[in-house]
C-alpha cells in the first residue's frame, strides 16, 4: 500500500474539496490518461486496485505512471467507543483529487488496448471519470 514515508503531522484537518484542479490537468507522461471529474478522496487500496488492473494490461510492453499519492491521512475512532475523549487513531490514507486532475497514464500500448486498460481501472474508482489522450489535449491547445 501507498503511504508517506514520514509526515510532519501525524492527524490532518479533513479541508475542503472545492473547485477545480489547478495542476495535473494534462497528460505528460503517457499517451492516454484518466481524468476526475468529481471530487473525491481515493484511498491507497482504490490506487493499488488500479495498478493491478493496469498491470494486467501493459505487462512488459506497456508503462504506467501514477500521477496521484496518497498524504493525507483519514482517522477513525474505535467502535462503541464514547462520545469526546479527543480524536481518532490514523487508519489509512487518502489522495485528495479534485474533478479535471488525471489520476493515471499509459503509453506504449495502442489506443483500443490503452482504453480497454483505463475503462477496467475506471471501475475500480469512486468516481465518474473519462479518458483522455495526449493527441487530443495538444489539439485543444493550437485551436484555442
Amino acid at each position: 500500500m501507498l503511504s508517506p514515508k514520514r509526515t510532519k503531522f501525524r492527524k490532518v484537518q479533513k479541508g475542503s474539496n472545492k473547485g477545480r484542479a489547478s495542476r495535473g490537468t494534462r497528460v505528460v507522461d503517457g499517451e492516454y490518461g484518466l481524468q476526475a471529474l468529481e471530487p473525491a478522496w481515493i484511498t491507497a487500496n482504490q490506487i493499488e486496485a488500479v495498478r493491478v488492473t493496469l498491470s494486467r494490461y501493459t505487462k512488459k510492453v506497456g508503462k504506467t505512471w501514477i500521477k496521484i499519492f496518497p498524504d493525507k491521512p483519514i482517522t477513525k475512532k474505535p467502535a462503541e467507543t464514547r462520545m469526546g475523549s479527543g480524536k481518532g487513531n490514523p487508519e489509512y490514507f487518502v489522495a485528495v483529487v479534485k474533478p479535471g486532475r488525471i489520476l493515471f497514464e499509459v503509453a506504449g500500448l495502442g489506443e483500443a488496448t490503452s482504453k480497454e486498460a483505463l475503462k477496467k481501472a475506471m471501475h475500480k474508482l469512486p468516481i465518474k471519470c473519462k479518458i483522455v489522450s495526449k493527441a487530443e489535449q495538444e489539439m485543444e491547445e493550437k485551436g484555442e
